[in-house]
Order: C-alpha cells, then sequence, then structure tokens
C-alpha cells in the first residue's frame, strides 16, 4: 500500500515522496518535490494524491520518470466550456474535464541560468552540463541526489547515466579549457589581467589506499587521508580564471610555475604580475619567473629579515615605527650578499647593478606585532608545558632535544621576538614601475584567492570527493571551477554571498496549470528586497 511522506531535507524545505513498503522495509517510489512555502505544499501534496489516485499507479515502475498524472475536475464540465475561457471543439476528447497537475518554475534556476550565459559558458552548448553546474550552487550534493535538486527548482532531469556521460565529455571534449577561455574574455571585457593572485589548497579523499594521484602529503588540516593538490589562479577581484590538479605529495612550490606558464600561454600574455604567498618562493622559482618575463610578487619568509634588514639592525636596533616600510635587497642566494650593513642608507634595487639580489620590500605592523608576539607566547608555554613533562606531544616549536634533555630554545624565542610584526615581499619590479605602497597592497589582494578556495570547499563542497580515477576527479573539478564562476559573478552583482542569493531566491516560483488545453501562469508574489536582487543580476552590469 503506497502513502504520502512528507521529509524534512538538509536546506529547510519540505519533500513530498510517495512511498510504500516491499517485503517489510520502506521503498521511496517517487520524489514529488520540495516545498519552501505552505503554498508549494499544497501543490505538491495535491500532486501526489493525484498520483496515487491515477488508476495506472499500480503499474509504475519505480525506476521509471513519473509523468504528470491527470484528475477530474470536482464539478462535469460543460460542453464548449473550459476552466479558462471557450476551446475549441479539437481541444475536446480525452483532455476535456481533466486539469494537469501545476508546474513549478523556480525563479533561481533562470537567474543562475543567466548568468551562466553572459559568462558565456553556453559555448559548451550542453544543458545537463549546465544543470550540474547550477545544481552545485543551489545546493551541492551526489549526482545521485542532483536530479531531486533540479527537479525541485523545476527543471526537467536528465538521468544518472546522462550525466556521467556528460561528466566524461568534460573531459574528453576539453570543457575545462573553453570554460577559462570564457572567464578569460570575461575578466578581460570588464577589467584586466595584469595581475592575477595564485594559491594552493588540498582536497582529500574518502578512501584508505594511494594510486598514482590521490596520495598523502602535506595537509593544512593535518588529515592523513590521501589527497589532491589544487592550485587556483583568480583576477585581483577573486574570479577564477585557470585550476590544475597534481599528485598528492607535490610540493606547493612545484605547482605554480606549470599553471602560470599554461595561462600565459593560452592566452598569449607576456606582461603579467603574479601574486603568491612565501609557500611558493623558492630560487628556481624566482628564476623562471624572471626569464619567462613575467613580474612576481612573493611573500618572503621572516627567516630572511636579519639578512634583508642587516643595515637597519645595526643602524637602529630593533625599533620599528608602525606602518614603516623599507625597501631594500634580497640576495638570490647567500653566498652573495650585495647590500652592505656598514652603510646606513638601504641601496635602491636595480638588476643590471644588483645582478645577485632580487628587490625586497619590508612592512611593519604594530598590530601584526602584537598578534605575533601573543602566538610567540602560547608557543613558549606550550614549549615549557613539554619540558617539563605537563604534557605529552611531538617537540613543539621552540624546544631543543639533546641527549635525551628537553630544553627551551632560547636563542630561537629571542630571534622571533625580534621579527615580530615585519612581513616581507620579493618581487622583480622596480622601483620606477611600482612604488612599495603598490607593492605590498598588491600581495594583500591574495585574501581573494583564499576566499575563493574557501566558497569551494563550503559552499561549492569541492571536498571530500567520493571519485576515483583521474577524469572523474578532473570532471569533478570542472563543475567546482565552472560553479565559482558564476558564484563569483553573482556576488559581484548584487554585493551579498552566493548563499544568501540563493537563499532569497529559491523560494521564488511561478506555477503554470494546463486546463483543458489551456494554460495559466500564476507569477510569485515578489518582495521589493527580493526583486531589487533579481534587478541585480538580470538588469545591469557593474564592473570590477
Amino acid at each position: 500500500m503506497a502513502w504520502i511522506r512528507r521529509v524534512r531535507t538538509a536546506s529547510g524545505a519540505t519533500a513530498v515522496q510517495i512511498a510504500e513498503y516491499v517485503q517489510g522495509r520502506r521503498k521511496i517510489v517517487a520524489h514529488v518535490g520540495s516545498a519552501h512555502t505552505d503554498a508549494e505544499l499544497g501543490i505538491l501534496l495535491e500532486q501526489a494524491r493525484l498520483l496515487l489516485s491515477d488508476a495506472g499507479q499500480a503499474e509504475l515502475d519505480l525506476g521509471a520518470e513519473l509523468r504528470p498524472a491527470k484528475a477530474d475536475l470536482v464539478a462535469p464540465a460543460v460542453a464548449g466550456r473550459a476552466l479558462f475561457g471557450e476551446v475549441s471543439d479539437a481541444g475536446s476528447g480525452a483532455h476535456r474535464g481533466r486539469v494537469w497537475p501545476p508546474q513549478v518554475l523556480a525563479t533561481s534556476f533562470d537567474t543562475l541560468a543567466g548568468v551562466y550565459d553572459d559568462l558565456g559558458f553556453d559555448v559548451i552548448g550542453e544543458e545537463t552540463f549546465r544543470d550540474l553546474v547550477i545544481a552545485r550552487i543551489v545546493e551541492p550534493t551526489s549526482i545521485l541526489d542532483v536530479g531531486r535538486v533540479l527537479t525541485d527548482l523545476g527543471q526537467a532531469s536528465a538521468s544518472e547515466k546522462t550525466m556521467r556521460r556528460t561528466l566524461a565529455r568534460c573531459v574528453n571534449r576539453g570543457y575545462r579549457d573553453k570554460i577559462a577561455a570564457a572567464c578569460f574574455a570575461h575578466v578581460l571585457a570588464e577589467g584586466d589581467v595584469s595581475l592575477v593572485l595564485y594559491d594552493v589548497t588540498t582536497l582529500y579523499f574518502e578512501a584508505e589506499k594511494e594510486d598514482d594521484l590521490r596520495k598523502v602529503g602535506y595537509s593544512k588540516e593535518r588529515r592523513v587521508d590521501p589527497q589532491v593538490v589544487v592550485g587556483l589562479l583568480v583576477d585581483r577581484g577573486g574570479f577564477p580564471l585557470e585550476i590544475g590538479c597534481y599528485e598528492g605529495n607535490k610540493a606547493e612550490t612545484a605547482t605554480i610555475i606549470p599553471i602560470v606558464k599554461q595561462f600565459a600561454e593560452r592566452h598569449d600574455l607576456a606582461d603579467m604580475v603574479v601574486v603568491a604567498d612565501a609557500g611558493m618562493l623558492s630560487a628556481a622559482n624566482l628564476k623562471e619567473f624572471d626569464e619567462a618575463d613575467l613580474r612576481f610578487i612573493l611573500g618572503s619568509r621572516a627567516t630572511k629579515a636579519p639578512i634583508d634588514l642587516a643595515s637597519h639592525f645595526r643602524w637602529h636596533g630593533d625599533a620599528f615605527t608602525d606602518g614603516q616600510v623599507i625597501d631594500t635587497l634580497t640576495p638570490k642566494n647567500r653566498r652573495v650578499i650585495e647590500n652592505d650593513p656598514m652603510l646606513k642608507a638601504e641601496p635602491a634595487w636595480d638588476p643590471e647593478q644588483h645582478p645577485a639580489s632580487w628587490r625586497a620590500v619590508w612592512a611593519y605592523s604594530t598590530k601584526t606585532a602584537v598578534r605575533d608576539n601573543k602566538t610567540l607566547t602560547l608557543q613558549e608555554n606550550r614549549a615549557r608545558e613539554v619540558i617539563a613533562g605537563e604534557k605529552a606531544t611531538r617537540t613543539p616549536r621552540l624546544v631543543k632535544n639533546s641527549n635525551g634533555t628537553k630544553t627551551l630554545d632560547e636563542a630561537s624565542l629571542a630571534r622571533a621576538r625580534r621579527l615580530v610584526g615585519l612581513k616581507g615581499h620579493v618581487t622583480n619590479i622596480g622601483v620606477n614601475l611600482m612604488p612599495a605602497g603598490e607593492v605590498i597592497a598588491s600581495y594583500h589582494e591574495l585574501w581573494r584567492v583564499e576566499q575563493s578556495f574557501r566558497m569551494s570547499k563550503t559552499d561549492l563542497r569541492a571536498r571530500p570527493m567520493f571519485v576515483r580515477t583521474r577524469d572523474a576527479i578532473d570532471a569533478h573539478l570542472t563543475i567546482v571551477f565552472t560553479s565559482l564562476a558564476v558564484s563569483r559573478e553573482a556576488q559581484r552583482r548584487t554585493g551579498l554571498a552566493i548563499r544568501n542569493v540563493t537563499r532569497q531566491l529559491r523560494p521564488l516560483r511561478s506555477a503554470t496549470i494546463i486546463s483543458n488545453g489551456a494554460e495559466q501562469t500564476l507569477p510569485p508574489i515578489v518582495p521589493d528586497e527580493q526583486q531589487a536582487l533579481l534587478d541585480s543580476i538580470t538588469g545591469r552590469k557593474l564592473r570590477h
């Protein structure tokens, strides 16, 4: 015996399902839809009742897609009359006196589909790919559950097999390259690509064994699961431009050159500034950037400060003022040092006069110094607890182990205290092209790529990944990359987080009722706030 079942979903909606018991176990016959308002719930419950009352309901194949049911009108139809006006004789017959259930159309799907087309992603020419992208933005879920999300959005869902074939085509037909080209064209039309930001993250798998790609490596979350390393290149506003996937044990420094060169060669770029954090800092990377005629701004490690600022420490000691900037040199290797600490004035970097050095810009912040001192104090206290045997843990920072005896590393602690508040930046851009303040400001834009990574991991749920083959991983990242681009553009137009946008738009739905050959659409009541949101997405295009 089948019955109607109401279930609360993770998104807060109410799912309406038809279930039955088969050999003592409950089985879902059909998912009718999900409701976010009482009105929608009423429509879905009525549709479920119509399905149950359909004479052919008992013959439904559980794996088949449900066709819209027909229900008799409350009163018998009068010849020549219809629910919405007159109909011709051609409209009489089997459909006379019957009403098709409402078709619910979601404003959120149409709106995001419009952003997708505006970005030029319709070049893919496949609606199933678009549907997978929008479903991930609205409610990230597994491919087995995408159909429910699309049905809830009023969009006809392709079969699971069709979706999987689409994911296979992502790799075979180079969808990611086409999306990357469209992203570049969009950024070039709206702003510029003279400065790009790069960072890496790790995506872990719910798996026990490693393979050629999924390997255990350094994890910022201290996980020991197999993972892949993902590099992301974005513009100065955080809009994605390029994505790369590497083995889980690959060093971060080894990821930046391939993806930047791929981006530069794909779009025939020569004059471009690449900004990245200190994790990308290596002598080999800086040399390759310079030889490829690419400009760079990379974070410098605090351990380089004593050499770079030797003149300052000799003439001024540890004294710094808030906001102080020191424009100096940093050696390409420690064997050749061109900055003479006997001279009080810091030299201005010139590639011809200082071939063994790069330009280094150091800045001091009192706020950063307070935060660094607090962190060092916590580390010192932890080290003392380990030395005293009060805490059993791996040997932390600031603890020396000599012949089995643990002691506090006073020299390292004093050196760290001396360098609190300092932040260094290494670049090959001359003073005549970019002043020190602009170098620092450009580096501070890195929070945008970090924000894009957070969106990918949280809003779009790029992790954990449950696929295992390289092609499946690449297809998953292509969907996430495209979803990130649409989300970023929607956020830029509205000024709101993508979760906020979808939460406000998802309840806005129109219902189309077909009765006796006549069609009637009931538009949703859109509050002023949501109307302004729709206008900002579909109307004017804001600049970066």
